[in-house]
C-alpha cells in the first residue's frame, strides 16, 4: 500500500482560530480541478440605474433621498436587521428556555456612486475611502455604550443573498459578541494566555515560511488561502504585525488592506471569467471596552462557486449534520488562484 498523502487521500484539518475541525476528501475532486473557465452572460450594467435605491440622488423606500456622492457613502439601512430603540428583555426558565433582547445598529455603505462597478473593478483609492469609512463607523459604533461587536460584512451576487447589484455592504453592530468571532474570541484569549502573543500574526509568520498557501503579500497584509479553508476558494487578507482593529490602522495600512482587497477579487473575477460572488467580512477586536491584545484583525472571504461559473458548492448532508467537507485542498485553490492574470478580465 502507498504512503499516506494528504493531496491523495481523505483526511481531517483542525481550524486553531474555532477549534472546528473540516473533512477533506481531494480523491474526490481530481478530474474537476482543473481550473477550467466558463463565461457566463452577464447583465449589461448601468454606470447610473434611475430605480435603483443606492445610486446619487435616489430615494430609498423611507422617502429619503441619497445625496449626490462622488465616492462612498453609509446610511442607517431602511429595513435593519437590529434597531437600538427595543426595550429591554430576557427570559430564563431552566435547561431549556433560554432568551434576551438584543440591540443594535444596521448600516449599509455603498462602495462607489457607479452603479455598475465592484471592488476588484474599483482603483485602489476609491478602495481606500471604503476602509477609511468601516474605520470611522467601527470607531462611532463601538463607543456606544451598548455597542459591544462590530461586523462589517460584504455579500456579492445574487447567491448570496445581495438584494441590490449596486455594489456595497453592511455594518451590524450590536450588544453580544456574535457565534463565530466569540469562537476566535475564545481561542485567541487561549493562545495569547499562553503564549503571550496573537495566534493570528503567529500563524501568519508561519504561513509565509512555509510559502505553498500565499496568493500575495504586501507591505503590512498577506492574502492567503487558510489550512483549514473550507470553501473551495476561501480566502484571508491578514496583518504581518499586530493590529487589533481598524482603529489602530494608520493611512499606510488602510491603503495596503484595499490594495489586498483589490488583488485577491480580481483573482477571483478571473477564475471562470465571471462577477465571483463571495460573502466577506472582517473580524476584529470586540468594542467592549476592553484591552484585546489576543486580537488582530483579519478578512475571511466565502465563496461558493466550485467546479465553474455554475457550478456552486452547498452545505448539505454530511456538512449540515456532521461538519464541513471539501474535494479540493486548499494548496490546489491557491494554484489556481495563483495563476490567474493580474489584470481584470474585463480589461484584457
Amino acid at each position: 500500500m502507498s504512503d499516506f498523502n494528504f493531496e491523495d487521500h481523505s483526511h481531517r484539518r483542525y481550524n486553531p482560530f474555532t477549534g472546528d475541525w473540516l473533512q477533506v476528501s481531494p480523491h474526490r475532486g481530481k478530474r474537476p480541478w482543473q481550473g477550467q473557465e466558463e463565461s457566463t452572460a452577464e447583465d449589461q450594467k448601468l454606470s447610473y440605474d434611475e430605480s435603483c435605491y443606492l445610486c446619487p440622488t435616489n430615494t430609498r423606500v423611507n422617502g429619503e433621498q441619497n445625496p449626490n456622492y462622488k465616492g462612498s457613502f453609509v446610511f442607517q439601512n431602511d429595513f435593519g436587521a437590529l434597531t437600538a430603540d427595543i426595550p429591554e428583555g430576557e427570559m430564563s426558565e431552566g435547561e431549556f428556555f433560554k432568551a434576551k433582547s438584543e440591540k443594535g445598529i444596521c448600516k449599509v455603505i455603498c462602495f462607489s456612486p457607479r452603479h455598475d462597478l465592484t471592488i476588484p473593478e474599483l482603483d485602489v483609492d476609491a478602495i481606500t475611502k471604503v476602509v477609511e469609512l468601516w474605520k470611522k463607523e467601527y470607531e462611532e459604533l463601538g463607543e456606544k455604550d451598548f455597542i459591544n461587536y462590530v461586523q462589517i460584512f460584504e455579500n456579492k451576487g445574487s447567491v448570496m443573498g445581495c438584494s441590490n447589484p449596486h455594489p456595497h455592504g453592511q455594518i451590524w453592530a450590536q450588544e453580544s459578541i456574535p457565534v463565530e468571532p466569540s469562537k476566535k474570541q475564545h481561542k485567541f484569549a487561549e493562545y495569547y494566555g499562553k503564549y503571550g502573543k496573537s495566534m493570528v500574526v503567529d500563524y501568519i509568520q508561519e504561513e509565509l515560511k512555509k510559502g505553498e498557501r500565499i496568493l500575495f503579500e504586501n507591505e503590512y497584509f498577506v492574502g492567503m488561502v487558510p489550512f483549514w479553508a473550507v470553501w473551495p476558494f476561501e480566502a484571508m487578507i491578514a496583518p504581518k504585525s499586530h493590529i487589533a482593529s481598524l482603529a489602530e490602522m494608520n493611512a499606510s495600512q488602510r491603503e495596503a488592506l484595499a490594495d489586498a482587497y483589490r488583488q485577491l477579487t480580481i483573482m477571483y473575477d478571473n477564475v471562470f471569467k465571471v462577477s465571483f460572488p463571495y460573502s466577506a467580512g472582517i473580524h476584529q477586536a470586540p468594542t467592549d471596552g476592553k484591552e484585546h491584545p489576543e486580537w488582530d484583525l483579519h478578512m475571511v472571504f466565502y465563496p461558493p462557486l466550485l467546479r465553474s461559473a455554475t457550478v456552486k458548492k452547498f452545505m448539505v448532508g454530511y456538512e449540515m449534520l456532521a461538519n464541513p467537507q471539501r474535494d479540493i485542498t486548499a494548496e490546489s485553490a491557491v494554484k489556481i488562484l495563483k495563476s490567474q492574470p493580474k489584470e481584470h478580465y474585463k480589461l484584457s
